[in-house]
């Protein structure tokens, strides 16, 4: 059984890179955005990005900096298939994978501007939000000396595999298959 973590910056492509392993490689996908958005259903809070911080921040500080993450390996593990863990967010989730055989994390990344395209284009519900407020929660996210808070710089640091995705979905498509050759065959 391999584990793909895949981190990254906002838009860059993380749920497009999800959507090719699980469709052409018979990966199974599970979400850590989806898991957050449950909980934050649980507590009757909004949708929208300030909440998954807030909640996934609280989780993390509760349990464990790697509980999300520890909680869909269970799940993972369980299914006895190739997965993939989106969206790694800090380096107590990579950390807590690394103990785990067959694990290697993916990073993406893009230009700023192409990702907020994207977002734009994608409209869930964390979406809807001018370019300011964009680099401001990709500002908030990127770095933190708290071990329970998103630090994406160091993720992408700690990646096995980094792809830029600046072009098509087929360029990127290509890269996934060239830089993951080893992982995937």
């Amino acid at each position: 059984m391999i584990i793909l973590g895949i981190t990254g910056t906002i838009g860059a492509g993380k749920g497009t890179i999800v959507d090719y392993l699980v469709k052409n490689k018979n990966f199974k996908h599970y979400s850590v955005r989806n898991y957050i958005i449950e909980e934050i259903k649980k507590r009757n809070m909004p949708v929208n990005r300030d909440s998954m911080v807030v909640v996934a921040n609280d989780l993390r500080t509760k349990n464990s900096p790697s509980f999300i993450i520890d909680k869909l390996y269970e799940k993972a593990e369980k299914s006895n298939n190739n997965c993939i863990i989106e969206s790694i967010r800090t380096p107590g989730e990579v950390l807590s994978l690394r103990k785990k055989d067959n694990f290697f994390l993916i990073a993406v990344d893009a230009d700023p501007e192409l990702r907020y395209q994207r977002i734009k284009l994608r409209k869930s519900e964390t979406d809807n939000i001018s370019f300011e407020t964009f680099v401001e929660n990709e500002k908030r996210e990127m770095n933190s000396d708290n071990q329970n808070n998103q630090n994406l710089k160091k993720c992408i640091e700690m990646a096995d595999i980094v792809i830029k995705n600046n072009g098509t979905r087929k360029d990127l498509y290509d890269e996934i298959n060239k830089k993951c050759a080893d992982i995937l065959n």
